[in-house]
């Protein structure tokens, strides 16, 4: 080992190295053999009974080497032995060292006292046989070697050197080559071993390392040979394919393995030619990558690179859940959560895909569905009942589809359904009354019967006219109609459905116009006291009049600007001009200025009244404030806390249009009321209706039950007037018998006469034309 000492060769080396020395038998036994023959051969030739000594004790030392070789047999080492193993070796090289060295004292025996040249030729032939012995069994120990040389060859080399010629000293000194050109081959041969061992080490360790990495790689790999034959499998390929063992697979195809899988069910036999075409793509290069479907529970992404040669490495990996969540992904993208049904983007594309494949006659239908008061049913019922409602209908939806339909939830309770293939609006009506029909009825949800009907606007289009953005407001044109007229039916959209909503989009412009430009006149209808003598508070209405729209009635744009979201720039408005035309006003007359619902959601509208009292210098007991029922369906928390805030400062208020609501009575209790305005519904027919005029009663002997003053609204007629003023129904009577309202200036010349008489008299004797207040 080249100068290697047995502390630096690993133990189990060293060991290698000592078992070399114990093994092969035979050969000693057969040099033995040889030796103790040659040993026979001498003595019967000379005579000499030495030779027969040198015979037995070589036959000795075999006997005894034989009996330690066996006994070495049974010895178990361990890694960390190596005291025990440098024992055996050295118990060894005595052995071969005696053996040696009884053949080298023969030889010089032979050449100093027998001086036979068959005994010379005898001896010297059988120990250089055993020199040759030790570079092909005595390699194994640097030592042995050396002594083995030295106990063979010194004895030769001093026969030959005091054999009494010149010629045998020179053939003496000739044994020293010998010497150690065996040496060096010994030497050779274990160190050629050694690095040999050391290399198959290495090339285990890196096997055993990659094995080990390949058999826990999360991916599946396959190396191919130019055939296409598997030659190296690891364990995650056998496990993805459900295939036998990976050590089974080498010197199969790929086919073989894809035949396995479909005896064992886990693909069937037409994917099994699919996934076999895919692979044969890929490994050809004509791909670098390859998805393949095996079953709904594994999808196999593969990827192939050449070896060197013309084999292919195929590493694949399961992205089953990779593509579970892609999927997943997309159908959030493409569906409504809650519903199931395709959403506004899906949709679009769903029909935009469906009218580029129509023919140019072909023509369509777009619908878009709305649910009824489904906004109550949230109120009462709790949003999660009104979510379930809507799953019920969409579930109940999706049943009466057909391949003609694709259906879409755009959010909240609008659904919206695309018809190809319409024939006419008749084949429309009757495909619409099939889907009202089923739809419309009682649902049972969370144990509450609830019962849904329906609104909806349709639009009939062709491929040539297809613009969805625009078909999509045609039918929302068309749904507005039939909430605006009637509920629970459908329409039709119509060209003048687009001229309407024209004009409502240059209507909601002029109006945020006039808003921000301050283009509102404020008018003033009084309240005089029931015996007609003083006025006693004023309601503030506001008027627009818009040069290409004329006089635009409050009934239309006060619901705009509440729709806009600018109602409380024109509250602020009307504020500021009735408290500052009120505070010019003789004899202390109040001013009324009615607040919208949006107005009780918004907590800047105390500071607006402050504002407004503070820039006119108005005591607050001056100011009224009307509210309506429907100013409380929201947010009734919040509306009565701004109502008590505004009681607080000395605001008085007050219920207005009393008795259109549902739950009028409920309220009257339960906000912050100082008067009660009963609505002109209470009066417009006591003179006819003995039963109306009792309901009127009631209401005002309920209210005056409970501490609130009455104000009676719509009053028209002088019939009218004593009816209530007999009964004494009032506290405070408004209507058009006293005069249509009026401008500020109005009210002063009203205030200063103080003659009802002569304002009843300036009043025209007709029927109420609408207040717009």
């Amino acid at each position: 080992m080249g100068g290697r000492q047995h502390e630096q060769i690993p133990t189990d080396v060293y060991l290698s190295f000592v078992r070399s020395l114990y093994g092969n038998r035979m050969t000693l036994r057969a040099g033995m053999i040889s030796h103790v023959l040659t040993c026979g051969l001498i003595y019967f030739k000379v005579q000499d009974p030495v030779y027969l000594a040198f015979g037995g004790i070589i036959f000795a030392l075999w006997f005894i080497r034989a009996m330690s070789m066996r006994w070495f047999d049974k010895v178990e080492f361990a890694d960390t032995d190596r005291d025990l193993i440098s024992k055996w070796e050295w118990r060894y090289i005595a052995g071969s060292g005696l053996v040696t060295l009884t053949l080298g004292l023969m030889n010089g025996y032979a050449f100093l006292v027998s001086q036979d040249t068959f005994a010379q030729l005898a001896a010297l032939s059988v120990t250089i046989g055993t020199m040759v012995s030790v570079v092909g069994r005595n390699f194994g120990s640097k030592t042995n070697v050396d002594i083995i040389s030295l106990a063979a060859c010194l004895p030769i080399m001093i026969g030959l050197l005091f054999a009494g010629s010149i010629y045998m000293a020179i053939l003496g000194f000739m044994v020293i080559p010998l010497i150690v050109t065996t040496r060096a081959m010994a030497n050779g041969v274990r160190e050629f071993l050694y690095e040999n061992v050391l290399s198959r080490r290495e090339i285990a360790i890196i096997a055993d390392r990659f094995n080990a990495a390949l058999n826990n790689m999360p991916h599946g790999l396959f190396m191919l040979d130019e055939d296409g034959r598997i030659v190296v499998a690891n364990k995650k390929a056998a496990e993805l394919l459900s295939a036998p063992e990976r050590d089974s697979l080498r010197n199969h195809s790929l086919m073989a393995v894809l035949r396995y899988g479909v005896r064992r069910g886990v693909i069937t036999s037409g994917r099994a030619k699919i996934i076999e075409r895919q692979l044969k793509s890929l490994i050809a290069g004509e791909e670098s990558r390859a998805l393949v479907y095996f079953s709904e529970e594994l999808y196999l992404e593969f990827s192939a690179k050449r070896r060197m040669g013309n084999g292919v490495v195929l590493i694949f990996e399961d992205v089953t859940a990779r593509i579970k969540a892609e999927e997943k992904i997309v159908h959030m993208a493409r569906y409504d959560s809650l519903t199931g049904l395709s959403n506004r983007g899906y949709f679009s594309e769903i029909v935009e895909t469906a009218v580029r494949n129509m023919g140019d006659d072909e023509k369509f239908a777009l619908a878009v569905i709305d649910l009824d008061d489904f906004k109550h049913v949230n109120d009462t019922n709790g949003h999660m009942t009104g979510d379930r409602l809507l799953c019920a209908i969409s579930a109940r939806l999706s049943g009466l589809a057909n391949e003609r339909m694709t259906l879409s939830r755009f959010g909240g309770d609008e659904f919206v359904i695309f018809i190809r293939d319409v024939r006419d609006a008749a084949d429309v009506d009757k495909t619409m009354s099939e889907l009202f029909e089923s739809l419309r009825g009682n649902y049972l949800i969370n144990g509450n019967k609830l019962f849904v009907s329906l609104s909806a606007g349709v639009v009939i289009g062709s491929k040539a006219e297809f613009r969805l953005d625009d078909l999509q407001i045609k039918a929302d044109l068309a749904l507005y109609e039939t909430k605006h007229h009637d509920k629970n039916s459908w329409v039709i959209f119509a060209e003048e459905m687009d001229e309407k909503y024209t004009r409502r989009q240059k209507l909601k412009a002029a109006l945020r116009d006039a808003v921000r430009e301050k283009s509102f006149t404020v008018v003033y209808q009084p309240m005089f006291t029931a015996d007609t003598v003083q006025v006693v508070c004023c309601e503030a209405l506001s008027r627009w009049y818009h040069p290409e729209f004329g006089a635009v009635s409050p009934a239309v744009y006060i619901p705009l600007a509440e729709e806009m979201g600018i109602v409380g720039e024109l509250t602020r408005h009307m504020l500021t001009v009735a408290c500052r035309d009120c505070a010019s006003w003789p004899n202390g007359s109040a001013v009324s200025v009615n607040l919208s619902a949006n107005d009780l959601r918004n907590k800047e509208i105390v500071s607006m009244v402050t504002d407004a009292l503070d820039a006119a210098g108005l005591d607050a007991k001056q100011l009224q404030v009307e509210v309506t029922e429907s100013a409380f369906v929201q947010d009734a928390a919040k509306a009565k806390s701004i109502l008590e805030e505004l009681r607080a400062k000395g605001v008085t208020v007050a219920i207005d249009d009393f008795g259109t609501g549902y739950s009028s009575l409920s309220y009257l209790h339960l906000l912050p009321l100082n008067k009660v305005k009963i609505d002109r519904s209470f009066v417009s027919d006591i003179a006819n209706d003995e039963r109306t005029l009792k309901l009127l009663k009631g209401v005002v002997h309920l209210s005056r039950e409970l501490g609130l003053e009455i104000v009676v609204e719509g009053v028209e007629t002088e019939e009218q007037l004593e009816l209530i003023r007999s009964t004494g129904s009032a506290d405070l009577i408004q209507g058009f018998i006293f005069g249509m309202p009026m401008p500020s200036s109005g009210i002063v010349e009203l205030t200063s006469s103080r003659k009802p008489k002569a304002a009843r008299a300036a009043a025209p004797k007709t029927k109420r034309a609408g207040t717009g207040g």
